[in-house]
């Protein structure tokens, strides 16, 4: 594992990808870390050949949540189809335009087609908090990946970045400390724990792309 900047990450994902008509990078890291800023604006410094693909879409619905008794734990390990991801990112290995889910953090639901990587797109920059554990059935994961970079910010920063997103939409002081608490650092902990090393580590806040923030 190797410390880089952005500049620096860039550099080594194009003279990596030269010559490779599909490179995927898995972007990990714990939940508010700045994974989709940091794959947005990869995809910008990237130009045309990069797309991104988050993990959100991936989320089990709602109601099915609600039957296994794990709407409270949404965002954890359990609650995303992996299988599905899998698939996808099977298919987005073999080449061609793949359609990839997206997800409505303002209506909390997932957008089934709503990304579309093209069949000229080299660079696919995979983001989201488990793609690098080392438990089933997330372990079967690793052998998408050319390349895996893991943003990591300090414990304290983190929490605070947590608060102000579930503010934002709309939670009180005290319930966004409480989701904070219960749900989010969990999470974090779970990814600290379990996965495995990174090719490449970026520490600090990730840069800020243009539009929206998506905190995630």
């Amino acid at each position: 594992m190797r410390l880089i900047d952005r500049a620096g990450l860039v550099a080594e994902i194009r003279a990596r990808a030269a010559g490779r008509a599909r490179f995927l990078v898995a972007l990990t890291g714990p939940p508010g870390a700045g994974k989709s800023t940091l794959a947005a604006t990869l995809a910008s410094d990237l130009g045309g050949q990069a797309a991104v693909l988050p993990m959100d879409g991936f989320h089990l619905d709602n109601d099915r949540l609600r039957q296994l008794g794990r709407l409270a734990r949404k965002g954890a390990p359990d609650t995303f189809d992996v299988a599905a991801l899998a698939a996808t990112l099977d298919r987005v290995r073999a080449g061609g335009p793949v359609a990839c889910p997206g997800f409505d953090r303002a209506a909390d639901r997932t957008l089934p087609g709503a990304l579309r990587i093209r069949a000229d797109t080299r660079i696919v920059l995979v983001e989201g908090n488990y793609l690098t554990l080392t438990t089933a059935p997330w372990s079967g994961l690793a052998r998408f990946f050319d390349l895996t970079v893991a943003l990591d910010l300090d414990r304290a920063a983190l929490a605070a970045r947590l608060i102000r997103r579930w503010r934002d939409h709309g939670l009180t002081e005290a319930a966004a400390r409480a989701r904070v608490a219960g749900n989010d650092l969990p999470n974090a902990d779970t990814v600290a724990r379990r996965a495995r090393a990174p090719d490449f580590l970026l520490r600090g806040d990730a840069p800020r792309a243009k539009g929206p923030d998506r905190h995630r």
